[in-house]
């Protein structure tokens, strides 16, 4: 996603999506320790995609520590 598309997203959707691509880093890092994980570059990208939002939850003043 990128940011105009979360920039997009309603507050609580906001947070629906940095839940659900934390879950998929964890689901990516433990590919990779595993030896499973085929493309290295997703888990790069994903966690540009994670930063991007908590960015903007932070201009929002939106906790995401829930």
């Amino acid at each position: 996603m990128d940011a105009k598309e979360i920039r997009d997203l309603r507050d609580d959707e906001l947070l629906d999506h940095i839940k659900t691509v934390r879950r998929d880093i964890f689901g990516l890092r433990f590919q990779h320790a595993t030896g499973e994980l085929e493309n290295s570059a997703g888990l790069r990208s994903t966690k540009r995609d994670l930063a991007r939002a908590l960015t903007i939850a932070r201009e929002r003043g939106i906790d995401t520590d829930k």
